[in-house]
């Protein structure tokens, strides 16, 4: 129907170097994929169905050491920046920028990289309705933490925008966020599918065909009257993640599927760069949430036209005059 969909993808530059020398819902209407062959490697947990496959195993192994190697750099920092991450508000709004104004990769075309031009501003602007599915291979156990931390991290996201975001909202969700794992991949693509009919194929090859330099991902939705307001997102958090990655992944992909498309080296502290640094959304990053939903803000405006909003909206935050 027109749909507009970008993809934005949280890998790890840094990692790949280091590791070379990142309620319940409703079942799927589609049925699980068939049981993995049981592995000699990890015997199943007591609250999963089946064992997991060897290839999952090794990618739950891989991801372990990829999070053991970044915090041993001293990197995926959960403090969201201090005393040795200054920021001034010139770097607030050349980072906004950068981030809501550009895209990383080029829109309908997988991992494309973007040609580099600046776009119009791109939000929500009804309620974002956040909901929570696992693949069949996620233990009950680990179901509850992710649904406890998705749910908290809504709650934080609708404070710090002060739009109406929320989870647990079942059938009217319309920000799915999927934990689903390499064995669910057959599980994902149907229920991607019957999200969205008409999905751009190149999306679907991308989550065919996953590579584990990805992550996790988010692919949000336009309006299909309006190219720059989001009606749909859909985000992947890979179930092999441990505990930390796992977790970045849901604060970087959940407030890159609010709107803010692209990554900045320059910007600090903050998840929106591919240095690994933070883990966890940052102050410099709430700042950029809440300039992205003031009202002053509307989807399609160009940065020319938003400059000098932007440059009052964060005066006031500082408490200067307008």
């Amino acid at each position: 129907m027109g749909a507009h969909e970008w993809v934005k993808t949280a890998t790890s530059a840094a990692l790949l170097a280091a590791m070379a020398a990142c309620t319940d819902l409703p079942a799927p209407d589609t049925a699980p994929p068939a049981p993995a062959a049981p592995s000699a490697k990890r015997p199943p947990s007591p609250r999963a169905e089946v064992a997991p496959s060897d290839r999952s195993v090794a990618l739950a192994a891989y991801y372990t050491r990829v999070e053991a190697s970044l915090v041993g750099q001293g990197l995926m920092r959960t403090d969201g920046g201090g005393p040795d991450t200054p920021y001034t508000d010139t770097d607030v709004l050349r980072n906004f920028e950068r981030i809501a104004f550009h895209d990383e990769y080029a829109r309908n075309r997988g991992l494309a990289q973007s040609d580099g031009r600046p776009g119009g501003l791109r939000k929500w602007t009804g309620p974002v309705r956040m909901s929570v599915e696992f693949g069949a291979s996620v233990p009950a156990d680990q179901r509850d933490i992710d649904r406890r931390v998705v749910s908290g991290y809504a709650d934080r996201l609708a404070r710090v925008t002060g739009h109406p975001i929320s989870a647990g909202a079942g059938a009217d969700a319309n920000f799915n966020v999927l934990f689903m794992g390499e064995d669910d991949r057959a599980q994902a693509i149907a229920r991607i599918r019957h999200l969205v009919p008409n999905i751009n194929q190149s999306s679907i090859d991308l989550f065919e065909a996953l590579p584990r330099s990805i992550h996790c991902l988010v692919v949000a939705f336009s309006d299909n009257n309006d190219d720059h307001t989001y009606r749909r997102a859909i985000a992947l958090i890979r179930a092999e993640h441990p505990p930390l990655l796992r977790k970045s992944c849901v604060h970087e992909e959940l407030a890159q599927g609010l709107g803010l498309a692209n990554d900045s080296p320059r910007a600090r502290p903050s998840i929106f760069n591919d240095d690994d640094e933070f883990a966890l959304l940052t102050t410099h990053d709430e700042e950029l949430l809440s300039l992205l939903y003031s009202p002053r803000l509307k989807p399609g405006m160009r940065f020319e036209t938003a400059r000098p909003i932007l440059v009052q909206l964060i005066a006031e935050r500082r408490g200067g005059s307008s």
